[in-house]
């Protein structure tokens, strides 16, 4: 007798007393074999509003296709997105970060809602990817996400250029070094078509770390969006959901703590972003699993930097697709016993027998640099402490020829009066400069700032200003840049007493974030602070009083007993 793979959807597909449930299904095409089959779910994150998400419409109806010829019943549902690269550097960016819990909410709400059986999820720009993954981890069915893969690089006088060259552009145009033409030009051409930006900037990052995880088909994240390949990864995966109903596999049986140690070896071999230790602590949480910075502090210290990839390096993702892809490089991990092979994927094999059947590396490539002779010898995410970051704050160090640097403290309240000075040239070498109240529950939504980052590399002082901030930063920065200061000033961390003047060290070989001002000092500012108002009304006032510190993934499912107390207080 064959086995019955509705392991939620039995409860709509048989009984008399259901029948009006079915009514409703065979409105959207169900027929009475289709209720003897499991009901697979399509998430779409399909939208108009970001050329990362575009495409994932006909992306969606593939993985359909797949389920359906597998034996489903498969349905497409979808969810919101938010651009980074739209919002960037307006009040907009706000919205990024919760949208990856909304995506993960939403995602688990129509699962749950539905009955469904399992699932494929689909995700494009930065926050698709964990909050699909999030949503994955909470309802522990079989699943497997897909990614819809990177955009091509544009191309301007013989040069390819990406969405970082536009934001970059800013700054020299500011500067004076391009004229409005040539900042034009370079808007026109950055970003020629369907798919996610193009260097290991977020959304490569988390797609190359969910790979790892073994959430993903092997190969697929490095396959571009304008592909045969890309059509074909969704294909597979609605046929693989229904493989693992067959094979009682679930994500829980695979997100264990040595997976997510494969996701941050690949990270940090990559050069990945700051925002993947955010988002890894957040999938972790849904998952169960204990993750902290201490592990990507204690995998950084053992884990080369090989990846001559943006925004510090040369090449981009469609660059590493034709060296040979990423599980081309996880293969390689493998071999230098960096990885854990025996950790289970969604194909039902183990992550040794899936890289066994993938391609080597290209001979003669150069993207990505031989263990033994790396681009650094440790990995370039750096976890900082010090008086000013008690919790933690992150950097990334790929590509930087300075590791320290002490001085004066410019303080800035908010993300747009900073941008102010440094177009005045109010931001001078040697300065550090403090952007706060940007946090996860300051900013509201701990916004990127890949705009300002941008400009200051654009003005040629990427590595003479440090900027500091309890906010984030995008995939794309790249810079003397430390983020995720941790507790934030909203709360009272320390970088909330901080005064114009004050000398501030930051130095990633001692991994410290120090302010030379005594505690004393510090402690007499706090008695004289008092927080900002939080939002009253609104997603973003629901997401400040519910959102996590940074330091634990910015979640806003951490119930804490000391937490729900001081949010009845407020």
């Amino acid at each position: 007798m064959a086995k019955d793979l509705r392991l939620r959807s039995k409860v709509i597909s048989e009984g008399e007393t259901k029948a009006p449930n079915r009514a409703m299904l065979r409105a959207v095409g169900f027929t009475d074999e289709d209720f003897k089959k499991p009901m697979i779910g399509v998430a779409s994150t399909w939208s108009e509003v970001t050329p990362c998400n575009i495409h994932i419409d006909e992306l969606a109806r593939r993985a359909k296709q797949g389920a359906k010829d597998a034996g489903g019943a498969p349905m497409i549902f979808n969810t919101i997105t938010v651009s980074d690269g739209i919002s960037m550097g307006t009040e907009g960016m706000r919205y990024s970060l919760p949208s990856r819990d909304l995506i993960a909410d939403s995602i688990e709400t129509v699962v749950g809602g539905e009955s469904l059986d399992g699932f494929v999820a689909i995700g494009g720009c930065d926050k698709n990817m964990p909050g699909c993954m999030m949503a994955i981890a909470r309802m522990n069915l079989p699943a497997v996400f897909v990614y819809g893969g990177t955009i091509k690089p544009g191309r301007l006088h013989n040069q390819n250029i990406d969405i970082v060259s536009a934001f970059e552009g800013v700054g020299k145009y500011n500067q004076g070094s391009i004229d409005k033409e040539e900042l034009h030009k370079i808007e026109c051409h950055a970003c020629p078509g369907s798919g996610s930006c193009g260097g290991m900037y977020t959304a490569n990052t988390m797609a190359s770390a969910i790979e790892a995880l073994g959430m993903s088909l092997p190969g697929s994240s490095s396959n571009p969006a304008e592909t045969t390949e890309k059509h074909d990864d969704c294909y597979l995966a609605g046929k693989a959901v229904y493989n693992l109903l067959e094979k009682d596999i679930y994500p829980r049986d695979i997100l264990t703590k040595e997976a997510f140690e494969n996701a941050i070896t690949v990270v940090m071999a990559l050069g990945g972003s700051t925002n993947a230790i955010l988002h890894l602590m957040a999938i972790a949480h849904s998952a169960e699993v204990d993750l902290s910075l201490e592990d990507f502090d204690r995998i950084q210290k053992k884990v080369p930097h090989i990846a001559d990839l943006k925004p510090s390096g040369k090449y981009v993702m469609q660059d590493l697709h034709e060296a040979g892809g990423v599980s081309a490089v996880m293969k390689l991990l493998l071999k230098e016993g960096l990885l854990h092979g025996d950790c289970l994927t969604v194909t039902g094999k183990t992550l040794a027998e899936n890289l066994q059947d993938q391609p080597d590396l290209v001979e003669g490539q150069k993207v990505i640099y031989p263990v033994n002779e790396p681009l650094k010898k440790h990995g370039p995410l750096v976890v900082l402490k010090g008086n000013l970051a008690p919790e933690g704050a992150v950097a990334k160090v790929s590509g930087l020829k300075v590791s320290s640097m002490t001085g004066p403290a410019k303080v800035f309240d908010d993300e747009p009066s900073a941008t102010e000075a440094i177009l005045k040239g109010d931001i001078e070498a040697g300065d550090v400069l403090v952007i706060r109240y940007e946090g996860p529950k300051g900013g509201p939504g701990m916004p990127e700032m890949l705009s300002i980052s941008a400009m200051l590399v654009g003005k040629g002082l990427g590595e003479s200003v440090a900027l500091l901030t309890d906010g984030r930063f995008s995939g794309g920065t790249h810079g003397l840049v430390i983020g995720h200061i941790a507790p934030e000033a909203q709360v009272g961390g320390p970088i909330a007493f901080i005064e114009n003047g004050d000398l501030i060290t930051v130095d990633s070989v001692s991994q410290s974030l120090t302010v030379h001002v005594t505690g004393e000092v510090l402690e007499e500012r706090r008695k004289n602070w008092t927080a900002p108002p939080l939002m009253a009304k609104g997603t973003l006032a629901k997401y400040a009083r519910l959102v996590s510190s940074a330091s634990k993934g910015a979640v806003t499912d951490l119930f804490e007993v000391e937490s729900i107390r001081e949010t009845i207080k407020s």
